[in-house]
């Protein structure tokens, strides 16, 4: 699978991340992918979370500005976080890498584990920006302790486990499954289709559970809005914290599957 724009091939041996640079997938190290996945998964949520927060919290030029702008907030930071970790091929999710993995990329276990440490840092790293941006807004006391929540992790609107884990499995799968696609297209869209394909997936399929389709943006956040000293902030929702953790693993791999039966890859 080929890309020209930072979505990670999964051709064995892999072909070229991007032609500009003729980067492959098999030749990166610990260190080059950790630090790029670490920044763009970082710029991911920094302005994931910030559209949440403009949107959610009191007193802020874009409160409450609608589920549209938050979608489209989500797919501008996945824009950015693409082109700024171009030199690692972008995965900037743990279930678009496992994903890779089942479909057969050519990944070994230290990239594995360089991609996995890099997004779940970088996502903490991320929120905790986000807090510092917005932090006179959370420790506002009009802000609702629930809306300071949303902005760090997703939550159903009605909460019935079996059907949230669904509803993530279904979402992340779309998006896996098309990213693996977009090698096979002649396209040079790039982290614009992604981008794109992430504003759909939560404009159609985000209404159940806040699409978190990424267990990344939702789990270190979710620490993070855990252990900051935010006033008046209520609990981290624990309870919950399994489903957009566990969906989104089950979705991209089942894509990465059905993306190698079908020879997507």
């Amino acid at each position: 699978m080929r890309t020209s724009g930072g979505v990670a091939c999964t051709k064995k041996p892999c072909g070229p991340l991007l032609d500009t640079k003729g980067v492959r997938v098999d030749s990166l190290d610990f260190g080059t992918i950790f630090l790029h996945e670490t920044i763009g998964t970082a710029l991911l949520l920094l302005l994931g979370t910030g559209v949440v927060a403009n949107v959610a919290l009191a007193k802020t030029k874009g409160f409450d500005g609608g589920f549209l702008l938050v979608n489209f907030g989500w797919g501008i930071g996945v824009f950015a976080g693409v082109y700024a970790a171009y030199k690692s091929g972008a995965h900037l999710n743990p279930a678009v890498t496992l994903g890779l993995l089942a479909s057969g990329a050519d990944l070994s276990a230290g990239q594995i584990v360089a991609y996995l440490l890099a997004q779940f840092l970088g996502a903490f790293i991320g929120a905790v920006l986000c807090w510092l941006a917005y932090r006179k807004h959370f420790d506002d006391p009009d802000s609702d302790p629930d809306a300071k929540l949303a902005v760090f992790s997703t939550s159903p609107g009605i909460a019935s486990p079996f059907w949230n884990v669904m509803t993530e499995v279904i979402g992340t799968f779309v998006l896996v499954f098309v990213v693996i696609a977009f090698g096979k297209t002649p396209s040079g869209l790039g982290p614009l289709a992604v981008a794109l394909l992430v504003v759909g997936i939560g404009a159609s399929l985000g209404g159940p559970t806040g699409y978190a389709i990424n267990p990344a943006r939702d789990l270190s956040p979710r620490i993070a809005h855990a252990v900051l000293p935010i006033r008046n902030k209520g609990g981290s929702n624990w309870g919950y914290s399994w489903v957009p953790v566990v969906g989104p693993i089950i979705g991209g791999v089942l894509a990465g599957i059905v993306a190698n039966l079908v020879d997507y890859v």
